[in-house]
């Protein structure tokens, strides 16, 4: 089972983001295998729609669940329809985000988290 969490940067130890759709980089995590990689989120320049677009780039990694700290209307929606889960978490680092996965710890959220005109840049 893979998994993403948003990140600030391409290390375990970096501040994950609260961001998902501007998010700077995907941790793509392999549960099975403990493999980690991360790439950089070609939607953080997008002018419209960069949470759809990451929702779709992380369906076609075959991830099901992200950690992340908002998700807006539209990326919620665009989630759902690929079957990815969501989970919620406050701050952290992406190391952090993983162990509270598997412990079972992060709060799942079915739909937006917050309205995608707030300026949080989900």
């Amino acid at each position: 089972m893979k998994i993403a969490v948003t990140a600030q940067d391409k290390n375990l130890d970096s501040e994950f983001d609260s961001r998902f759709g501007r998010c700077k980089y995907f941790a793509i995590v392999d549960l099975d295998t403990e493999e980690c990689s991360f790439t950089q989120n070609e939607a953080t320049i997008a002018l419209g729609g960069a949470g759809v677009k990451s929702a779709q780039f992380l369906a076609g990694c075959g991830v099901s669940a992200v950690i992340t700290g908002h998700v807006g209307p539209n990326a919620s929606r665009a989630l759902e329809a690929a079957g990815i889960k969501v989970f919620i978490m406050e701050s952290g680092t992406v190391r952090d985000a993983i162990a509270a996965y598997k412990e079972g710890a992060l709060t799942q959220v079915s739909g937006a988290t917050t309205d995608s005109h707030t300026g949080l840049n989900t």
